[in-house]
């Protein structure tokens, strides 16, 4: 496994926290703003939904692993790697972790989690989980107030196993390393650039308060085409200036 960056280290939890409380489209649209990456990299493709989209926002450090369940091990069994997993991310991550699988097999066979899985990770600091692979036990996860990402749902398990912890992987087009952050919701998810996440949850705060100009404007009584001409590119420009306010501020 590759050095975990000691920077997340430093994250102070009331910025994860303030991350927590904006969805990811937000999210990634302050993103777009700084400028550190193309526009159409950093968040996981349409083949990953969320299975219960009721539920809220997760921010947290990714917990990597690798996953099959299409052929018969050698060895061990449905949970015999388990320990050892937690035992990794509670040794080499800070909570809150995100568990992150990569279905290898040519495509997926077994659920990669159910019930006992979640069950065990929730309980050793974990806030949610994301596979390419299937989801099962899906009541049960709810009631147990877990978020999960899947591919797909697939009522049995296989012969599934954990094959490797804390590799890099490849879930729904994106190349994911243990340690980055990642930010979850309905809508999808983002990896949220480390170094820049005290400035992305101060951007989001503005960013949410000049989309009120042209919505704000939209709802005002009687708008016409030219107001809202207006109203947008004062919205336009207040967009622009969010990376300047936000270093003005965060320098003070």
């Amino acid at each position: 496994m590759a050095p975990i960056d000691p920077a997340i280290l430093d994250i102070d939890p009331a910025i994860l926290e303030k991350l927590r409380q904006y969805d990811t489209p937000t999210v990634l649209n302050v993103i777009e703003l700084f400028d550190v990456r193309p526009r159409h990299e950093g968040f996981l493709n349409g083949e990953i939904k969320a299975c219960f989209p009721e539920m809220g926002p997760i921010v947290g450090y990714a917990s990597t692993a690798t996953f099959q369940s299409a052929t018969e091990p050698a060895e061990g069994d449905a949970y015999s790697n388990l320990a050892d997993q937690v035992g990794a991310f509670e040794k080499d991550l800070p909570a809150p972790r995100i568990v992150v699988f990569q279905d290898i097999d040519p495509e997926p066979c077994g659920a990669t989690f159910g019930e006992v899985m979640c069950t065990v990770y929730q309980n050793f600091g974990c806030v949610g989980l994301i596979t390419s692979g299937g989801a099962r036990d899906l009541d049960q996860v709810r009631e147990l107030g877990f978020p999960c990402w899947s591919s797909s749902v697939i009522s049995s398990h296989a012969w599934c196993r954990i094959v490797d912890t804390h590799v890099p992987v490849k879930v729904g087009g994106c190349d994911i390393q243990t340690g980055d952050l990642l930010h979850a919701d309905c809508n999808g998810v983002a990896i949220v650039p480390v170094e820049l996440a005290a400035e992305i949850a101060l951007g989001c705060e503005l960013l949410a308060e000049a989309e009120e100009g042209v919505m704000g404007y939209a709802r005002s009584e009687n708008p016409d085409a030219e107001g809202l001409k207006q109203a947008y590119e004062a919205t336009k420009e207040a967009f622009e200036a969010i990376p300047g306010e936000v270093k003005r501020r965060l320098s003070d």
